[in-house]
């Protein structure tokens, strides 16, 4: 990231790593982790609130591979949001038929009656067609619901839909007027942003303004963006925002095309974006959204948020639950495998530092993400790259006992294999372990 850094020369010898983790832990992680992502860092990663916009419930489950979830789910997945300090989400669009518009009302209304700060928005395209049902939802629910109203602005969307620029100015200003007009706050959305030419997206944004559009998303569709791109297109954008004196908020809109997506929403909030948006799992099309919950995760790890986010697997193994879309074992949290190793190396320092009694370090000694700052722990199995550690360990958290002979025959029968061993394999091996020598076995060590 290329926040304001400190002369290197200056700094070189000087220079104290930042804090891991946040609040009291940040002086004993200065001890024990020298942290590089921190070196010469003179600046926070924004001085601007932190505010992100969750679409979940909409371009997520647009992916083909996910279930639209029940309204009981879709009720739930926001009262998450809410816990997690989401700023707003997009509930919707409203505009695609009936069933939609129950659900959007719906989840409008809960909103309203729980007096969630989580502020509801909703996407349409830019016809009347889909704006006027955001319109009826806003109504009917008694709270302010934002439109997003989107367009195609790339050079390659132009010519696949016979589009002009002339006509893109007059489909969206009809757009953004007609919102207005029924009291919608409008963020205007420019679809394939980071392969639009800035002649074209200068035209579009500044008749956006012209005609009381409050916000501008910039959208990287296909996921083209790397950092760089991000960086001038916010850049670029700010000009235009500044040079019409207007305040108008930059989001920005990320896919994961290139793998990029979070990595790219942090810098977006580095290079002066107002609001970023992300998804539960970073599902969506094709290979999806940025993952709202490794975007929360690491503005926690780099100190930019302090906030309580012992729900946030809760909030991606409830997304998985409703859109019936597996979480990945080697997801990053949330995954099963997130915090368990059955690897002898691994668990032997692990264990160590339990018999210290010192939960930090347990936490942290081979984990880059401390698992209890999100409401895990550490699990450690027994495997054919285990050692006797691991059986002991994983023994102890089960208040069961053995004798270190036991424990490696419990070892041994892993050896055996070639993967982990059950919790019923690991409890057969230790059964037989215990079971007294048999006669004949007796019979030979007393002939020695």
């Amino acid at each position: 990231m290329r926040r304001v850094r400190a002369n290197r020369k200056a700094a070189r010898g000087a220079a104290k790593p930042g804090p891991v983790g946040a609040g009291a832990d940040g002086a004993r992680a200065d001890d024990l982790i020298y942290d590089w992502n921190h070196l010469d860092v003179v600046a926070p990663l924004t001085t601007k609130p932190i505010r992100l916009n969750d679409e979940t419930l909409r371009d997520g489950i647009q992916s083909p591979s996910v279930t639209d979830p029940p309204l009981a789910l879709k009720l739930e997945i926001v009262d998450l949001m809410e816990s997690l300090h989401v700023w707003s989400a997009d509930i919707g669009l409203p505009g695609a038929g009936p069933r939609a518009f129950h659900d959007v009302l719906a989840l409008a209304k809960h909103l309203a009656k729980k007096k969630h700060r989580l502020k509801p928005n909703c996407a349409a395209r830019t016809v009347a067609a889909d704006i006027g049902p955001v319109a009826d939802v806003q109504q009917k629910a008694g709270i302010p619901v934002a439109v997003y109203t989107f367009i195609g602005s790339s050079p390659i969307r132009q010519y696949a839909e016979a589009w002009d620029v002339d006509y893109l100015l007059k489909t969206s200003a009809a757009a953004i007027d007609f919102a207005v007009k029924e009291g919608l706050e409008v963020c205007y959305v420019t679809e394939d942003t980071t392969r639009s030419h800035p002649a074209t997206l200068d035209r579009l944004f500044r008749n956006a303004i012209d005609h009381g559009a409050s916000a501008l998303c910039l959208c990287d569709t296909v996921g083209w963006a790397t950092p760089d791109g991000v960086r001038r297109l916010i850049h670029w954008t700010r000009d235009i925002v500044r040079g019409k004196g207007a305040d108008v908020r930059i989001e920005w809109h990320g896919h994961n095309d290139r793998g990029l997506a979070v990595t790219n929403a942090i810098h977006a909030i580095e290079f002066g974006a107002d609001v970023v948006h992300g998804c539960a799992l970073g599902i969506g099309e094709r290979v999806g959204n940025t993952a709202m919950d490794q975007l929360l995760m690491n503005l926690r790890l780099l100190g930019a948020v302090d906030w309580d986010l012992r729900n946030l697997v809760r909030y991606v193994e409830t997304a998985s639950r409703a859109c019936h879309f597996p979480i990945p074992r080697n997801y990053p949290l949330s995954g099963e495998d997130a915090f368990r190793t059955a690897t002898g190396v691994h668990a032997a320092a692990i264990v160590k530092a339990a018999r210290k009694g010192d939960r930090w370090l347990m936490d942290r000694v081979y984990s880059g993400v401390p698992a209890g700052l999100f409401g895990k722990r550490q699990v450690i199995e027994i495997g054919p790259m285990s050692g006797l550690s691991n059986v002991s360990y994983w023994l102890d958290q089960r208040g069961l006992s053995a004798s270190e002979t036991e424990a490696r025959a419990v070892l041994a029968v892993a050896k055996q294999h070639d993967r982990v061993l059950t919790e019923p394999e690991v409890l057969a091996a230790l059964a037989r372990a215990k079971l007294p020598a048999a006669p004949a076995v007796r019979a030979r060590n007393g002939a020695r």
